[in-house]
């Protein structure tokens, strides 16, 4: 078949600035382009050509400037003129764009893929959604709990929904202790930061409130371990190391922690999994209805127990073997009791981090998500 993939327009693809859906993208491209011709059409970039074919996967580029109004001008103007028809179009987390696209390739499937709660009524006009539901033959989710926000809103979606989990790198992200790339590469950020004798508590996001870095260092209060060390790896937006208000109120925050923490500022989409093998335990402190932060499958990959809230997608990902969960993500002390159980006793939390790296083998790898995809596309 001849499959047209329609990214956002807020990060390109590859993912060279990052972004989950950015990274899904590159993860199964490959994959599905032994199977159809694959076009994927995405936003412009200075070190990225408008046009390009790439290991047999052609990438076009529109004009975006981050603004969906802006690139689905340049969406419809490529359908109008690329001459091409598409058995499939695939959209990603843009249900505005299905009714512009239905127009321009009125017999092209369409299928979305939802990452965001996009169809929340302040995001779409009831009017439209229920419009573009009847042009749309299937909508996978990256977790349970989105298609059940869909559903809420829009209960005839039901029938057409499948979850999809996301996927991760098995190669990039490897356990220390059993990979000698891993070791090394532990050792020299190690070695770097100061932490040669540390305990590693990791965070890896964005840094906005919603996120709550903030708390997890106030935890640090309450921690029972002075051989510990936080480490907060993120800018305020990808590709952004602006110092925002919010990131100066977590420094500060970060000045009276009788733990250290060290605030590396973004870090560069290919270097970020380097991090995960330099530290012991990962926590996600979303405090917001986190769709399913991809950190987790990171964390895992890599080897890492991790402690998450239980918000959004989050719990979906958590099964007891593999982390611990913390049910009121604005109490610093949840964070601390979960922490100190982890630190206290080392060797168990890495069979835990081992348990989560088994999980992602079976259940998180990008093969396994492209013949998901794949399976969808074949109108499974």
């Amino acid at each position: 078949m001849n499959v047209l993939m329609i990214c956002t327009e807020k990060l390109p693809v590859p993912n060279i600035r990052g972004g989950a859906i950015q990274t899904y993208i590159g993860g199964v491209a490959s994959m599905l382009a032994k199977h159809h011709r694959l076009t994927i059409l995405g936003r412009d970039d200075p070190e990225l050509p408008q046009d390009e074919t790439v290991n047999g996967i052609r990438y076009v580029r529109r004009e975006s400037q981050g603004l969906l109004d802006i690139y689905a001008q340049g969406v419809i103007e490529f359908l109008n003129n690329c001459g091409e028809v598409y058995d499939i179009i695939h959209i990603f987390n843009r249900p505005k764009l299905v009714l512009p696209v239905r127009q321009m390739a009125p017999q092209s499937r369409i299928i979305l893929s939802m990452h965001n709660d996009m169809f929340h009524p302040e995001k779409l006009h009831k009017q439209e959604g229920t419009a573009l539901l009847e042009q749309t033959e299937r909508i996978v989710t990256i977790s349970n709990y989105i298609g059940q926000t869909i559903v809420q809103y829009y209960p005839q979606a039901a029938p057409k929904l499948r979850t999809i989990y996301s996927g991760v790198d098995l190669n990039l992200f490897a356990p220390w202790t059993v990979s000698e790339y891993a070791r090394q590469t532990r050792q020299t950020i190690r070695a770097a930061n100061n932490l040669d004798s540390k305990k590693v508590i990791l965070f890896v996001g964005r840094l906005s409130r919603n996120k709550g870095p903030h708390v997890l260092v106030k935890a640090m209060s309450q921690l029972q371990h002075s051989d510990a060390a936080l480490v907060i790896v993120g800018g305020a937006w990808y590709s952004d190391n602006r110092i925002s208000d919010y990131i100066a109120y977590v420094r500060a925050l970060a000045e009276r922690s009788p733990i250290p923490v060290i605030t590396t500022g973004y870090v560069q989409a290919h270097e970020v999994h380097q991090w995960y093998l330099a530290g012991d335990v990962f926590v996600c402190t979303s405090l917001w209805e986190e769709p399913l932060a991809r950190v987790h499958y990171e964390a895992m990959a890599a080897g890492l127990p991790f402690v998450t809230t239980a918000r959004g997608g989050n719990p979906e990902i958590v099964n007891g073997s593999n982390g611990l969960l913390v049910k009121n993500p604005e109490d610093p002390a949840e964070y601390a009791r979960a922490l100190n159980q982890l630190l206290s006793n080392m060797e168990q939390s890495r069979q835990m981090g081992l348990n989560g790296r088994r999980i992602v083998e079976s259940n998180f790898t990008w093969e396994r998500v492209a013949s998901n995809i794949l399976d969808v596309w074949a109108g499974n």
